[in-house]
């Protein structure tokens, strides 16, 4: 991901080089936010010392880019918003993301609604079929922050992702809804890259890509009890498409629900990797499967354009990866899909229990996979 512009500071200006310690509470209101749904409010800001709160009472706040940045010498700082922000829809007033919350440490965003009012930009998203798209504003970005609370908080209609963590470390999030049509592109929930300590904890995700998605460069990924669909479901990947592209590893993912989804757990690798990487120590345990297309899907061939070049096999190398406890259904009769590149190392499958909805039995497909198998029932394993 390249070096952001700097964009407009709004709503509150963050925060740089503070050094007293008192607390305070800082209402956006009394710095010249309106909060109708009518005014720009880019131009309310304000500043404070020590542990710090600002709250955006209830209201509507119609705001261009923002950036909360650091670094603070606030022992904690907390962004309490009651109301709802949305974005504005000119395109042409924001680089790659609409909210940023960077270089802080200790931050809490708690509570409200952010609405990305994507849908007018949704028809210039050329991403699902053009390889040199340009690609719209993510709807919030954390980048480089440390020990990060993200809670209660609703997000909709988001031009591009609805969250992103980049370089993070130690972020813990739940109590998100999230959610944008089935139809909207590239809307993934919550998107991760080259970030640890990652704690996403009882959120609904319903929205038009991957609920979840951790890209390459990640480590120590902890999901639970996540309701997923519709949409594309939950991916590691897409990985190798890049130079010097960092491992993922440690990912562990647990009672899960998807109802509706294209895909349930789903790896996934480019062709033709410029370098080499890992993905390695991954556990999904737990899931349960309803009316799923895919319902677990290793593809080391991945491309979504339409014209692909198949000359070399994925970079990524797949090692010690366990599904576990995975019932349910699928909407297709392949319920299982092992594709790998080269040979996937420590693949394991236990308790799998997936039925095709529809007339004859489930089965599973492989390429380059010798997969190990435990209490293992539908579909039949590969050879």
């Amino acid at each position: 991901m390249e070096a952001r512009p700097r964009l407009l500071l709004v709503v509150v200006a963050i925060f740089v080089s503070i050094s007293a310690v008192a607390a305070a509470v800082i209402n956006v209101k009394n710095y010249g936010a309106h909060g109708n749904g009518v005014n720009d409010d880019t131009k309310a800001a304000c500043g404070s010392a020590g542990a710090a709160t600002m709250v955006v009472p209830p209201g509507t706040y119609y705001i261009g880019p923002v950036q909360f940045h650091g670094p603070c010498k606030a022992s904690t700082l907390t962004f309490q918003l009651q109301g709802t922000l949305k974005a504005a829809t000119d395109l042409k007033r924001f680089g790659n993301d609409w909210i940023e919350f960077g270089w802080v440490n200790g931050l809490t965003v708690a509570g409200g609604v952010i609405d990305g009012q994507g849908a007018a930009s949704w028809p210039f998203n050329k991403c699902p079929i053009r390889k040199d798209c340009k690609v719209l504003p993510t709807s919030v970005l954390f980048v480089n922050n440390q020990n990060t609370v993200v809670r209660d908080v609703t997000s909709v209609n988001p031009k591009f992702f609805h969250m992103a963590l980049l370089s993070v470390k130690n972020i813990r999030m739940s109590g998100l809804k999230i959610s944008a049509p089935s139809n909207s592109p590239n809307t993934d929930g919550i998107h991760i890259e080259r970030s640890s300590g990652i704690s996403i904890m009882d959120t609904h995700i319903s929205t038009g890509d991957d609920c979840i998605s951790i890209g390459q460069g990640n480590d120590n990924v902890d999901v639970a009890r996540v309701q997923c669909g519709p949409g594309h479901g939950m991916s590691v990947g897409s990985l190798g498409r890049y130079s010097g592209e960092g491992d993922v590893t440690r990912v562990h993912v647990r009672d899960m629900t998807f109802t509706g989804t294209m895909n349930g757990v789903r790896i996934k690798t480019w062709e033709n990797s410029p370098s080499k990487s890992n993905a390695a120590h991954m556990v999904f345990e737990n899931m349960v499967m309803r009316d799923v297309q895919n319902p677990i899907i290793i593809d080391q061939k991945y491309c979504p354009y339409y014209n692909c070049e198949h000359k070399y096999v994925s970079g990524v190398t797949l090692n010690d990866i366990h599904f576990k406890n995975i019932k349910g259904t699928a909407t297709t009769p392949v319920a299982v899909l092992l594709r790998c590149g080269v040979p996937c190392r420590g693949l394991v499958l236990q308790d799998v229990d997936l039925r095709y909805k529809g007339q004859g039995g489930t089965s599973a497909k492989c390429e380059n996979a010798k997969a190990k198998y435990l209490g293992y029932q539908f579909p039949k394993p590969c050879p």
